[in-house]
């Protein structure tokens, strides 16, 4: 067994009963994502002061409460529409909120490209969402692209434990809208996919109506 087997099963032990205990406490499950929201809110006012190797810690604490309300809610049979649209809500609250934080500090500095930079990683962020969002209501998925919302946050803790975070928003700010593109491209093939299926169903019933026809 290598190290990095004998780690992952540690730590999904570790966090199997986590989510036993929370379950046998009853505890809601969208109270835990509201906790999580709260954590990252307070891991924003650490970026804002400065205090970024603090605030990488408390982000994996808060990364600890997103991974567990959704297996709470399947032990606990208490999964429901509304907690994952809640789920999602509460994400991207946590996103910004983060993003928030990183603008106050370079704001206090005067590092005021840094300031353009993190409002470019904070719009980029929120288009990868929406993008994927608003794409599901047109085709069945928009998966695509490379900086999802786990990516994100592992950067940016990277970023806050080895006080790298201007390098990190780089490359958030630019995988971030290549994401964006992608979706917008897969977006379109799919949906000028499903049109040319739309057109040539659409057509075959006249076809064979003219071909009857000459009979």
């Amino acid at each position: 067994m290598t190290y990095t087997r004998a780690i992952g099963i540690g730590a999904g032990k570790i966090l199997y009963w986590i989510v036993r205990m929370l379950a046998l406490s009853r505890i809601h499950p969208n109270v835990l994502t509201f906790i999580g929201l709260l954590i990252n809110i307070y891991a924003a006012v650490l970026l804002a002061s400065g205090k970024f190797f603090y605030a990488g810690l408390v982000i994996i604490g808060a990364g600890l409460f997103d991974m567990v309300d959704g297996r709470v809610a399947r032990e606990t049979k208490q999964v429901t529409r509304f907690g994952a649209f809640f789920d999602s809500v509460m994400d991207r609250y946590s996103d910004l909120a983060l993003l928030m934080g990183l603008l106050v500090y370079y704001a206090n500095i005067n590092r005021n490209f840094y300031v353009v930079l993190t409002a470019v990683v904070m719009t980029a962020s929120v288009m990868i969402s929406y993008t994927r969002s608003r794409a599901e209501n047109v085709i069945p998925s928009c998966k695509a692209g490379f900086l999802e919302r786990p990516e994100r946050i592992v950067l940016l803790i990277i970023g806050a434990l080895f006080d790298r975070m201007a390098p990190v928003l780089w490359v958030i700010a630019v995988l971030g809208n290549i994401t964006v593109i992608h979706r917008m491209m897969h977006t379109w093939d799919v949906t000028k996919a499903m049109d040319l299926a739309g057109e040539q169903a659409a057509g075959q019933p006249k076809e064979m109506s003219a071909t009857t026809a000459g009979h």
